[in-house]
């Protein structure tokens, strides 16, 4: 079989968060955070689960380390929590909380793994919340302050920053369908939520590049290629519109320094005092970054849907595809696709895909061994379009499977594994799955083998 090899400095990497993995919730002074209060909200969590302990990973994170060695993985996409640096979310920085992060960067450095910090992954400190939280407009000073504490704190040894992870998700499901933290039901405010995390990336850039000489920033957004379910012009039209709630939304204003226009007459018409936002903000969200990272999951097939909250397209289930657990469409070639769109349309300097991975239900055999053959196969056919696009020109530099753990999986609890290892939760034994075998070997010989 030949080898379908990367390009020799192709960075290999897995990726966490912190709420998913580290638990120690009460621990050595964190505060709560918006997610630890969602998950005391009955019903509001699968099962009544929380993160309280989750894989545990704030006090195993040695070993945590190590097994990364072991995997070989060149470099690891993590989170910081807010409330473990700031526990009311400003002001008053927590020592202990800052401690951890730089014993985790010294080890992973030690490792030979390079670390990407996310600065903001979903878990906004509640006392921030009760101040208003992302739709008040004080929430991008509240974020240039923690940015400024950690960066200044790390950035003597991190060169890799991501601003926010999927300010789409934190917005929308968020502030408007209610699914996520904090559980609010308003689309116009998850719109100034959006807004304010845009923009406080745009005020992280700087103090970033000041903390952190020679620093390499970016973004991370959640994007999907939309198809109508049906040539009609309703559902073209639902199509159009559903690329610029998700996609372009966040793209054109990072990229071109304006939101689309359609989609600003649409949110005019839902709400006639949404107004449009200074230019000077504007400019300050398309500050220049270093790079753009793409979680891809799956591809979005719609219909239209006059009574629909998502700009008005529904999503439509395609017969005879395959789908993950969590009900997701297996559809690999969307991300040669997406990265195209990207390279041809918005041109950032590089991109990563910081996250792709496969929800199974895996669990260990009679030989005590986790044969997680549909997620290898999930992996490989989307390493494979990853290589299809680099071959057509698009500057991707990295891949980081999610996630290097079976984790906490937000409304959905513990019912979703994604993990290149698995994590039994009772004992919290970690045992690597066939999937996490096999990308060792594909980071071994940087590339994948034909058939």
């Amino acid at each position: 079989m030949t080898i379908n090899s990367f390009p020799p400095d192709f960075l290999w990497g897995a990726a966490t968060s912190a709420y998913q993995i580290e638990g120690g919730a009460r621990a050595d002074g964190r505060g709560d955070s918006i997610w630890d209060a969602f998950c005391r909200v009955p019903s509001a969590v699968l099962d009544g689960e929380t993160g309280d302990v989750a894989c545990d990973h704030y006090h195993r994170w040695p070993d945590d380390v190590r097994l990364m060695a072991r995997l070989g993985l060149k470099a690891y996409r993590f989170s910081v929590a807010w409330p473990r640096v700031l526990p009311e979310g400003a002001s008053r920085i927590n020592p202990a909380g800052l401690d951890f992060y730089d014993r985790l960067v010294d080890a992973l450095l030690a490792a030979g793994v390079r670390p990407f910090v996310t600065l903001y992954h979903w878990d906004l400190p509640t006392a921030l919340q009760d101040r208003g939280g992302w739709p008040n407009p004080e929430s991008v000073g509240w974020f240039a302050e923690y940015t400024d504490a950690v960066s200044r704190r790390l950035g003597d040894r991190v060169r890799d920053w991501i601003t926010h992870n999927e300010p789409w998700v934190a917005a929308v499901l968020g502030y408007g369908t209610g699914v996520h933290a904090p559980g609010l039901r308003d689309l116009a405010s998850a719109l100034r939520a959006a807004h304010h995390l845009l923009l406080s990336h745009g005020e992280a850039i700087p103090i970033l590049r000041r903390n952190s000489p020679g620093a390499r920033v970016g973004i991370v957004l959640n994007l999907s290629p939309v198809y109508p379910v049906s040539e009609t012009e309703a559902d073209r039209a639902a199509a159009r519109r559903k690329d610029g709630f998700l996609n372009r939304w966040f793209l054109d204003v990072l990229y071109r320094g304006a939101y689309p226009d359609d989609m600003l007459a649409y949110y005019h018409e839902q709400w006639p005092s949404f107004l449009d936002f200074p230019a000077a903000e504007l400019t300050r969200i398309a500050a220049p970054t270093d790079f753009l990272g793409v979680n891809y999951y799956t591809r979005q097939v719609v219909r239209h849907d006059p009574q629909g909250v998502e700009a008005q397209a529904q999503a439509v289930r395609v017969e005879g595809a395959e789908y993950t657990h969590n009900d997701w469409e297996v559809h690999p070639a969307g991300l040669a696709e997406l990265l195209l769109r990207l390279h041809r349309d918005y041109a950032p300097a590089a991109l990563y895909v910081t996250e792709n991975g496969a929800s199974f239900p895996d669990w260990p055999g009679a030989d005590g061994k986790v044969n997680d053959e549909r997620r290898v196969a999930y992996l490989r056919a989307h390493l494979v379009e990853a290589h299809r696009a680099i071959r057509a020109g698009v500057p991707l530099r990295g891949y980081f499977v999610w996630s290097l753990l079976d984790n906490f999986e937000w409304a959905m609890g513990y019912s979703q594994r994604f993990g290149l290892v698995y994590v039994d939760y009772p004992t919290q034994r970690r045992m690597v799955k066939a999937s996490g075998h096999w990308y060792a070997d594909v980071i071994r010989a940087n590339g994948i083998k034909d058939g």
